[in-house]
């Protein structure tokens, strides 16, 4: 092959890589809106709860605020991630940048466990040493501002997830919920407090938040080490890509079923068994066909498909 052709073909290959982005365009701008909206809530509830733990020196103020503070940073890495995760495949990078957000909720974790355990450190110290809390019902109220905004946030976030299936959001909107119930339970010991005049409430309540957030961030690190360890799709799923592979009445039965998560792009390949004497040409039509009615199923699916004759060779035993 000439030079001129190889460049020609190589320029026709970054074309079609290219033109495999994981989402739509509305999708791509959801995304950006949705992860620019939670950096820009999270950055706001840390000012206003700063405020309020100044004003009323409560332990459970203050890590609802170190938890809005670490919000902001993992939502950043979000939108960082999210952002990175919505460039097409590229030539060194074919099979797309998926697992940038993976990584990013690696690093969410790692800063959320320190939050939880400075925490821990300030709600043990408190109880050791109980002190009043002032001003109680201004901390009430910006508790009461941070659900309203915080309900918004995450209603936006469903919404997102369920237009765009990102597991990143998703991630995130569980976190934002988490931090729901975490206001709840300040607004509880303030009142608490105020109503029994047992200063330890706050302490406890301070630590309680600090070990949740511990499992958020043990959470959010198991889902993003199974994405980065290429684990397979929920069962539930892959029998439903095996039903509708053998949906097609010229598909005999299908064997080495893999699938893996990237992001928000789904890889699935197959090996399809098929009369063995159809021509090659019906073989790929019927192969294109399944392939179709996979994607319909998960629109944002990569799909191989192999095609093997039917009944020639006792395939060896397969994890599928």
């Amino acid at each position: 092959m000439a030079p001129d052709d190889t460049v020609a073909t190589d320029q026709a290959s970054d074309a079609r890589i290219a033109a495999q982005a994981p989402h739509g365009p509305r999708e791509a701008r959801l995304l950006r809106l949705v992860t620019a909206s939670a950096v820009a809530l999270a950055v706001s509830l840390v000012a206003i709860k700063a405020w309020a733990w100044w004003l009323t020196d409560s332990v459970a103020v203050l890590s609802t605020a170190v938890d809005s503070l670490l919000d902001a940073g993992a939502s950043l890495l979000n939108l960082l991630a999210v952002r990175h995760a919505l460039k097409p495949p590229s030539r060194k990078f074919r099979f797309g940048h998926g697992k940038a957000e993976a990584i990013a909720g690696l690093g969410q974790a790692i800063f959320i466990s320190g939050s939880a355990v400075y925490l821990m450190f300030e709600a043990v110290q408190r109880l050791a040493n109980p002190q009043p809390l002032p001003n109680g019902a201004i901390a009430i109220g910006v508790m009461v501002v941070s659900i309203v905004l915080t309900i918004a946030l995450v209603l936006f976030q469903r919404h997102v997830v369920r237009q765009t299936a990102s597991l990143a959001v998703r991630g995130d909107s569980v976190h934002y919920t988490s931090d729901v119930l975490v206001n709840t339970g300040v607004i509880v010991a303030i009142l608490a407090v105020g109503a029994t005049g047992q200063l330890w409430v706050d302490s406890v309540v301070g630590g309680a938040i600090a070990l949740f957030i511990l499992w958020s961030a043990r959470t959010i690190a198991r889902d993003a080490i199974l994405m980065l360890m290429d684990r397979e799709m929920p069962e539930g799923d892959r029998q439903r890509i095996r039903a509708i592979a053998l949906a097609h009445a010229e598909v005999g039965s299908l064997h080495d079923l893999r699938t893996r998560l990237s992001g928000p792009t789904v890889f699935i390949q197959m090996h399809l068994e098929m009369d063995g004497d159809m021509s090659l040409r019906r073989a790929h039509q019927i192969a294109d066909e399944v392939e179709a009615e996979i994607i319909a199923a998960f629109p944002t699916a990569e799909v191989l498909i192999h095609e093997d004759p039917e009944g020639e060779e006792e395939p060896p035993p397969r994890l599928a």
